[in-house]
């Protein structure tokens, strides 16, 4: 869902965002370096890191790096 939002920036930087961005994608770079900036959603990192965990490729790097110690130094 998409809600309508109307802000106030300096006049510099409207110049420099209307010069560099196309107008029919401004709403999406805005949402996109608003998002950039922002913490991640817990729920959505705790999602992502499930998912990962289940990867089958990950778990054969638990094997490369069990020879490592906490330092980063070879056991």
């Amino acid at each position: 869902m998409s809600v309508r939002l109307n802000i106030t920036m300096d006049d510099d930087v409207y110049a420099r965002l209307k010069k560099e961005v196309p107008p029919k994608k401004l709403s999406a770079f805005i949402a996109g370096a608003v998002r950039a900036k922002l913490h991640p959603d817990a729920k959505a990192l705790n999602a992502a890191y499930q998912a990962a965990s289940k990867e089958r490729w990950r778990t054969c790097l638990d094997e490369d790096w069990k020879h490592i110690d906490d330092e980063g130094w070879p056991k």
